[in-house]
């Protein structure tokens, strides 16, 4: 039996960069460790070996791969987020759609009031919902 589970996203050089960014996102969220790659290691000195960190209370990792991959982020795996406000759910949409790529934007889709999905720049998507 697994004892936790928590979601993991790899990059491709911008692991830090990215957490960071979903760390300033949400409230009681933060970054919890991070392990960098050294000199001599396989992974690029000073990218992300592995991290921790925290959004609004979940846990998540993150790493940057040293190897290329012939994949990426789909959105057929996605962070679903239920903001407590509309300025909430407007300023994370903002945010996240800012050098991304919006896929459904905020409106009113029957199952919600307030929807909208985005694919943000590091690669992965967001269904962000008025709660």
């Amino acid at each position: 039996m697994a004892s936790k589970i928590k979601t993991h996203l790899m990059f491709e050089g911008v692991a830090e960069e990215a957490m960071n960014f979903y760390v300033s996102l949400f409230a009681n969220s933060a970054v919890q460790h991070v392990v960098k790659y050294g000199p001599g290691e396989h992974g690029a000195e000073g990218s992300i070996k592995i991290a921790a960190f925290t959004l609004a209370g979940r846990d998540f990792q993150c790493m940057d791969s040293p190897v290329k991959h012939g994949f990426t982020f789909t959105p057929s795996i996605s962070l679903f987020v239920d903001c407590e406000s509309e300025a909430e759910l407007e300023e994370a949409f903002r945010r996240l759609s800012e050098g991304g790529q919006v896929l459904m934007p905020l409106d009113n889709y029957g199952f919600s009031k307030r929807f909208g999905w985005v694919k943000d720049r590091f690669g992965p998507s967001w269904q962000l919902n008025l709660a």
